[in-house]
C-alpha cells in the first residue's frame, strides 16, 4: 500500500518452526521469504537472504532474529555478526508489552550489543499496556515506530504517541478508533458524525451505528480496547465471538424499537416497565437483557459527553480533521484530577508523550 517491495529472511534457528511460522506469514501477506532448514548459522542466512533480495531490487528487506535474553551472551554475539554481515539501514528492538520493568535491562543489553534504532511493542492485547516499553524507550533512547495488539498480521498498528498514552491510562484509544472510523463511514456522512459527537449527545440510533461499524472494522478485541468507555464485560478477554454475539443481541433489541426510542438523548425513557416489556417481547429477549442494554447505553452516553470539549472541525471538515483536534489540554480535561496530579500534571504528560514519540 505504501508503494515498498518488502521481503523477509528468517534468521531465527534458535527457535523450533521459526522458519514455517515465518514462511506461513510471509505467503498469507504475499511477501516473499528466505530461510533454510539445512544452514545452522544465522550470520550466513541473513548475509545471503539478503544478498538475494537487494539483487532483485526489493527495498524493505525484512530480517528476522533469535529472541534473546539479557544473561545469553552467545546470542548476543550472533546478533553482531549478523549486523556485521547486513549492514541493515535500522535495527528494531522489538520487546513484549507484558513485561514490565524487566524492559530496561533487556534493553540495554541489546543496546550494548548493536545501534538501536527504533522500537516495536508487542503482546499490547489484553491487561498487557505496554508499561515496559517507557523503559525501553529510556534505555535505546529510540522512538517506538509499531505496535502489536494480537497475534495476527491486521493487529500491527502505527505507533501514535497519543493513542498509546491514553490506552496506558485507561482512556481507550480515541484516535485510533477514529481512524478506523474513517475507513467504514462513508465520506459524506462523516460530517453528520462529528456534529452529534462534538454536541455531546448520544442515543441508542448512534449506539447501533457503532456496532455496525465495529463489526466492520477488524477484530474484535483489537478494536474494542480502542473505545472509551467500553468496559471488558461486554468483551471478556478470549471471547471475542461471545463478544460479538452479544452485540448482536443488543442490535436485535434495538430493532425493536420506535424510532423516538432510538433518538431520544436521555435515558429516562426507558424507565417505562410497560416500555421495556414491549421492547423485550419484540425482540424475543428477555427483560432483564434489554435493561442490561440500557445502562450500557447510560455508561457510553456519560463518556461521549465529554466530547462536547473538542474544538469542531471546520463545517464539511472530515473525521481526520477532527481527530487532529484533541490536543494535550483537551486529553487532560478528560483524565480524572487525581490521576493528572500523580502523573506531574499537565508539563508531565506532555514530556511523557515528547519522549515517546522521539525516543
Amino acid at each position: 500500500r505504501k508503494g515498498y517491495r518488502p521481503a523477509l529472511v528468517c534468521a531465527d534457528t534458535f527457535r523450533a518452526g521459526a522458519f514455517d511460522q515465518l514462511k506461513q506469514n510471509a505467503t498469507k501477506a504475499g511477501i516473499p521469504f528466505y530461510g533454510s532448514y539445512t544452514e545452522t548459522d544465522p550470520a550466513a542466512i541473513a548475509q545471503t537472504g539478503v544478498q538475494r533480495f537487494r539483487e532483485a531490487r526489493y527495498d524493505l528487506i525484512i530480517v528476522d532474529t533469535s529472541g534473546r535474553h539479557k544473561q545469553e551472551d552467545a546470542l548476543f554475539e550472533e546478533m553482531r555478526q549478523i549486523e556485521e554481515v547486513v549492514k541493515p539501514d535500522c535495527v528494531v528492538f522489538v520487546i513484549d508489552g507484558s513485561v514490565g520493568q524487566a524492559a530496561y535491562d533487556q534493553a540495554l543489553a541489546f543496546k550494548k550489543t548493536v545501534q538501536v534504532g527504533a522500537v516495536i511493542v508487542t503482546k499490547l492485547d489484553g491487561h498487557a499496556k505496554g508499561g515496559g516499553a517507557l523503559s525501553a524507550v529510556a534505555a535505546t533512547d529510540s522512538p517506538i515506530i509499531f505496535i502489536g495488539t494480537g497475534e495476527h498480521i491486521d493487529e500491527f498498528e502505527a505507533f501514535e504517541t497519543k493513542s498509546f498514552v491514553s490506552r496506558l491510562l485507561g482512556l481507550g484509544d480515541w484516535s485510533g478508533f477514529m481512524d478506523k472510523i474513517t475507513d467504514v463511514i462513508p465520506e459524506d456522512q462523516q460530517p453528520e458524525l462529528i456534529e452529534k459527537l462534538t454536541e455531546g449527545t448520544f442515543s441508542m440510533r448512534i449506539l447501533y451505528e457503532q456496532y455496525a461499524n465495529i463489526m466492520k472494522m477488524g477484530p474484535m478485541g483489537q478494536i474494542m480496547s480502542m473505545i472509551p468507555g467500553f468496559s471488558s464485560e461486554i468483551l471478556p478477554k478470549g471471547a471475542e465471538r461471545e463478544g460479538q454475539a452479544k452485540m448482536k443481541r443488543f442490535m436485535t433489541i434495538m430493532d425493536s424499537m420506535t424510532d423516538k426510542e432510538l433518538d431520544a438523548t436521555v435515558p429516562k425513557i426507558f424507565q417505562e416497565p410497560s416500555r421495556v416489556h414491549r421492547i423485550a417481547m419484540g425482540s424475543g429477549r428477555p427483560p432483564q437483557e434489554v435493561m442490561v442494554l440500557v445502562e450500557e447505553y447510560k455508561r457510553m452516553s456519560m463518556i461521549w459527553g465529554q466530547m462536547k470539549n473538542l474544538k469542531m472541525p471546520k463545517k464539511g471538515g472530515d473525521l481526520s480533521a477532527l481527530n487532529k483536534n484533541i490536543n494535550l489540554q483537551q486529553m487532560s480535561k478528560m483524565l480524572p484530577p487525581q490521576i493528572l496530579k500523580q502523573m506531574g500534571g499537565v508539563n508531565a504528560l506532555s514530556t511523557l508523550m515528547k519522549q515517546l514519540e522521539n525516543g
